[in-house]
C-alpha cells in the first residue's frame, strides 16, 4: 500500500493539529484542573488493511464533560474498483463541564478520489450552552481573519448546515463550513487548512482559559440550560449531521470514536418530545434514539453503541431519509465514495 504524497502530508498535518490541541488542553488542565492529560486510544479499519486512526480522550472530569480529538485515515489504495482512494481527517468536539464555558467542534479533512481529484472539508463552530457575546465575537473575528475572502461563503454554508428546521434554531452561535473545497492551487488549499486549524484551536484555548478563570460560579439554572443544550446537540448530531451518519454507515469499527462528540448526559424526555416536530420517518429515529437512553440520560459507551446501531438500522430501512439531513451548498458523497466505482 502506497499512499499519495498528498495523503501522507495531510495525515502529518492532522496528527500535528491533534497533538497541538491535546497539548494545549493538557496545559489548561495542569493550571486550572486536575492535571490529567488526554489519553490516546487507537483503532484499525479491517485490521489495518484500510487504515484506522486514533483519538485523544479527556480524563480531567473537573474541566471536561466530554472531549475527544479524533484523527483517521482510511484508504482503498489496493482496491481500484472503489471511487475513493483515501480520506484523512481530524474531527474534534470539546464539551467543558462548566455550562458557562463554550463547546467547540472542528473538522478538517481531505478526500482523494480514484480519478486523481481531491477536495477539502473545513469546518468550525462554537457551541455554548449559555451564550456569551464576548466569546462569540472573539470566535467570529478569528474565523474572519483565518478565512479572509472565504468567510462570507463559509459563514453562509455553516449557518445552513447547522440549522435545525424542526426546532427553528441553529446549533451553535458562530459557524464556518466549506464543503467540497478545492482550487487549482493545492499548496494554497493545504496552507488554508493548516493555518485555519492552528488558528481556530489557539483561539478556542484562549476563550476557555479566560472563561474557566472568570466564570467559576455554576447555578442549578446553568446546569439545566446545559442539559437542554446537550440534548439539542445530540439531536442535531444524530438526526442531521451527515458526517456522523456517513461514518456509521461506512463501517462499524469505530462507533465509540465517531460518537465521541456526544456529551455525557441528556434529557431523554426532552429528546423524545421532539419526535413530533420532525417529518416522517425521522420521528421513528428520534423515538428509537430516546428509547436507547436510560432514565438518567447517561451517554456511556454501551449507550453509544446502541445509538450507532439504531442509526444504521434506520437508514437501512429508510435510505431515502438521508435526503433529510443537513447540507451546506452541496451534498457530500461520502457513503457512495466508499461503495461505488
Amino acid at each position: 500500500m502506497a499512499l499519495s504524497t498528498q495523503a501522507q502530508e495531510t495525515y502529518t498535518l492532522v496528527r500535528t493539529l491533534q497533538k497541538r490541541f491535546a497539548d494545549k488542553l493538557d496545559i489548561v488542565s495542569s493550571k486550572l484542573g486536575e492535571g490529567k492529560k488526554f489519553k490516546e486510544v487507537t483503532w484499525l479499519r479491517d485490521n489495518g488493511l484500510h487504515g484506522g486512526g486514533s483519538r485523544y480522550e479527556s480524563r480531567d472530569t473537573s474541566l471536561f464533560n466530554a472531549a475527544s480529538i479524533n484523527v483517521s485515515q482510511v484508504h482503498y489504495d489496493e482496491n481500484p474498483e472503489k471511487s475513493l482512494k483515501s480520506a484523512t481527517a481530524i474531527s474534534t468536539i470539546i464539551h467543558p463541564k462548566n455550562p458557562n464555558v463554550p463547546s467547540i467542534h472542528i473538522h478538517i479533512s481531505l478526500t482523494e478520489l480514484r480519478d486523481s481529484s481531491s477536495y477539502w472539508r473545513i469546518m468550525a463552530d462554537l457551541n455554548p450552552s449559555i451564550a456569551k457575546s464576548q466569546d462569540t465575537d472573539t470566535f467570529s473575528n478569528s474565523l474572519k481573519s483565518l478565512s479572509a475572502s472565504l468567510y462570507d461563503e463559509g459563514s453562509l454554508q455553516g449557518d445552513k448546515y447547522f440549522n435545525i428546521p424542526a426546532l427553528k434554531r441553529t446549533r451553535g452561535v458562530s459557524h464556518f463550513y466549506l464543503e467540497n473545497y478545492a482550487t487549482e492551487n493545492k499548496a494554497a488549499d493545504f496552507k488554508l487548512a493548516k493555518e485555519f486549524g492552528e488558528g481556530i484551536i489557539d483561539t478556542y484555548v484562549d476563550i476557555i482559559n479566560a472563561a474557566f478563570k472568570t466564570r467559576p460560579g455554576i447555578s442549578s439554572k446553568d446546569k439545566k440550560e446545559q442539559l437542554d443544550y446537550h440534548t439539542l446537540y445530540l439531536f442535531q448530531v444524530l438526526t442531521l449531521d451527515r458526517g456522523t451518519t456517513s461514518g456509521l454507515l461506512v463501517h462499524s469499527q469505530n462507533d465509540v470514536g465517531i460518537m465521541g462528540s456526544l456529551p455525557t448526559h441528556v434529557d431523554r424526555e426532552l429528546l423524545a418530545s421532539w419526535s413530533d416536530k420532525v417529518e416522517s420517518p425521522q420521528n421513528e429515529l428520534v423515538n428509537d434514539l430516546a428509547n436507547s437512553i436510560n432514565e438518567k440520560g447517561e451517554i456511556d459507551v454501551d449507550t453509544k453503541l446502541k445509538l450507532a446501531s439504531v442509526i444504521r438500522e434506520h437508514y437501512k430501512k429508510y435510505p431515502q431519509a438521508l435526503d433529510l439531513q443537513a447540507s451546506g451548498n452541496t451534498i457530500p458523497s461520502t457513503v457512495s465514495n466508499h461503495s461505488k466505482p
